[in-house]
């Protein structure tokens, strides 16, 4: 581990900040020489810690053995990836507020890829769901696409299952990886993380927070070339990765469906609001198509 990312790796282990002040100190200081020696008055007065927030800092800083804990994480196959790294998904590296360090579980390679797709959708989905996205996606994974999800429950499940037959599929987390969310997906968390991959910018021992989900939505729609939405209500946090999505550049797409359906409110007014509509496999393909 270089001793920039070794620097990064033990400030994501820090209470006291966030990834905004992380940021902030990698902008006035780009190899982080500096961040030893700051004190509660550089915290306070250059970053405008609370004077709390930045003497909690300053102890888990100087109590931290960062060589100790990467030399567990290893040993348990969890691996840091900088912001600065080859191994780092270009088209996050280009997004507003990319993660400046992703810890990752299984086959890093795959952060390597280039034809990404996201696929997210209620955690409540209709019988006919399943049906839809294996004929929606079952040509993209056998053409070589990568399938990026959340691991909730639902359709983010049933995205990453298709992906395991013979494709490539990444797992992006709300936690640490010592604690998978949800704890239903436990088994397929554990089949991911060694046929595939799993990733969170959020340290090993991080357990979920509600606030954790949007902050990871914007890892899935970022790494991805356009974000599917297959069933989502109006109000639900598949909505914000489209959004994200959006925000970033990218392309969203919606499966269609009834108006009677619940879960198909959201993903109607996405294209009401602009959005692909996708009846086919070929319907992704063509609003990709220049990354084919």
């Amino acid at each position: 581990m270089d001793d920039l990312t070794l620097k990064l790796f033990q400030l994501s282990h820090c209470r006291g900040i966030g990834r905004k002040t992380m940021a902030a100190m990698l902008k006035l200081d780009p190899q982080l020489k500096r961040v030893t020696g700051y004190t509660v008055q550089d915290l306070t007065g250059i970053f405008h810690l609370k004077r709390p927030c930045a003497e909690q800092f300053l102890r888990d800083f100087h109590s931290f053995n960062p060589h100790h804990t990467a030399a567990i994480y290893e040993r348990q196959a969890i691996y840091p990836v900088a912001y600065h790294s080859t191994l780092y998904p270009t088209y996050l590296k280009k997004t507003d507020d990319p993660p400046l360090l992703l810890y990752a579980k299984g086959d890093p390679e795959r952060l390597k890829d280039r034809k990404m797709l996201s696929v997210v959708g209620t955690r409540h989905p209709s019988r006919e769901a399943g049906e839809i996205m294996r004929r929606l996606l079952a040509p993209l994974i056998d053409s070589g696409w990568t399938i990026v999800s959340g691991l909730a429950l639902g359709v983010d499940g049933l995205a990453h299952r298709l992906a395991l037959h013979g494709g490539q599929t990444i797992a992006v987390l709300g936690s640490g990886l010592y604690h998978p969310y949800p704890s239903r997906h436990g088994d397929l968390f554990r089949r991911l993380s060694v046929e595939q991959l799993v990733i969170s910018e959020y340290p090993p021992p991080f357990r979920p927070e509600r606030w954790h989900f949007p902050e990871r939505n914007r890892i899935i729609s970022g790494m991805t070339l356009g974000t599917l939405i297959v069933e989502a209500r109006e109000r639900s946090g598949s909505l914000i990765t489209a959004d994200q999505a959006l925000e970033q550049g990218r392309e969203v797409l919606a499966v269609p469906g009834s108006i009677l359906n619940e879960n198909s409110k959201g993903t109607n007014r996405l294209i009401q609001m602009g959005a692909k509509l996708v009846m086919d496999s070929s319907d992704i393909l063509e609003e990709l198509r220049i990354y084919e």
